[in-house]
């Protein structure tokens, strides 16, 4: 995760960007901890979506990590539809989903490889997430078989995090409910700049 991160550092230096609010869906999510860890200065604000604090200790994913490391080129589009699927508690817009499909299959096989090594089996943040201090929104849906174990222990670790439920919603609650999403999100974008004003 930390090349990752170190990217973000990157592209917002080039953007011109001091501070902004950070947004991590699964994977992405353990990206944006260790940028708000390393970074706190930048941060305006980390939301968590269907985050762990590690992933190598989760039987699916371990399981689904077997069949990565198996990948090779080109990517079967068949195990990547079964993937994105299995990441849904509710149907989803099939358009959006065959985007979606179309999408992951531009990696090659050494891209999803690679990313799993990294992000999935060496990423392990649990003893530093007391170290984040920027508001934390956590936001996870209750059929989230990969990460609704983890959500507890996030809230209790990251100091005033805050933990939000999608009761129907699986590990893709953006993609399964998009309005409702879009409008947590918002408001809690709102409340962070507000925070950042009144602090200055």
């Amino acid at each position: 995760t930390q090349d990752f991160a170190d990217d973000v550092a990157a592209l917002m230096d080039t953007l011109g960007l001091d501070k902004a609010i950070v947004v991590g869906h699964s994977m992405g999510g353990s990206i944006a901890q260790r940028f708000a860890i390393d970074h706190p200065a930048r941060m305006l604000g980390l939301v968590l979506i269907g985050a762990r604090a590690s992933w190598h200790r989760h039987p699916g994913v371990l399981a689904l990590g077997d069949a990565v490391a198996t990948l090779s080129d080109p990517v079967d589009p068949d195990f990547v539809r079964e993937f994105q699927l299995s990441t849904l508690a509710q149907p989803v817009s099939p358009a959006y989903l065959d985007a979606v499909v179309a999408e992951s299959l531009k990696l090659p096989a050494r891209v999803w490889r690679a990313s799993f090594a990294e992000c999935v089996f060496q990423a392990d943040h649990t003893a530093e997430l007391g170290c984040i201090a920027a508001p934390t929104l956590l936001m996870c849906g209750g059929r989230d078989d990969f990460a609704r174990d983890e959500q507890d222990t996030l809230v209790a670790a990251i100091p005033g995090a805050s933990l939000m439920i999608y009761p129907d919603a699986g590990h893709a609650l953006h993609w399964e409910e998009p309005q409702r999403f879009a409008a947590d999100l918002a408001a809690f974008v709102v409340r962070a700049v507000a925070r950042d004003r009144s602090a200055a």
